[in-house]
């Protein structure tokens, strides 16, 4: 008897305040909802990771861009396959590319 193989689903994760983001399985609107969404998948394989610098109000993504550095910064950087940067600001989004790429995480911007 052959065995049917079960190609896993894609994780796919975004932070963004107001797009809908198709194709992501899970989605955090604030830079805390991410950070905990991203510590929920701590040690799960993330296949891609949207994120917007800014998230409504004085909200941006910094505080999950940190918790990406420390987390590579103490050995135990999180799996991603890619990050995709996705925002209205390019100053922001520059930002968010130059602090990940520095530790190693495959970055890149995109329109979402």
């Amino acid at each position: 008897m052959k065995e049917d193989s079960v190609v896993p689903t894609p994780v796919i994760l975004g932070i963004d305040d107001l797009r809908p983001l198709p194709g992501v399985t899970r989605i955090a609107r604030t830079s805390r909802e991410g950070v905990q969404l991203l510590e929920e998948h701590r040690e799960v394989f993330v296949d891609e990771l949207w994120l917007d610098h800014d998230l409504g109000g004085d909200d941006s993504i910094m505080p999950v861009v940190t918790l990406m550095e420390e987390a590579a910064f103490n050995g135990r950087p999180f799996r991603i396959g890619t990050v995709f940067v996705h925002s209205a600001n390019p100053i922001g989004a520059e930002t968010v590319v130059r602090s990940l790429t520095r530790w190693n995480y495959r970055v890149r911007r995109a329109v979402a």
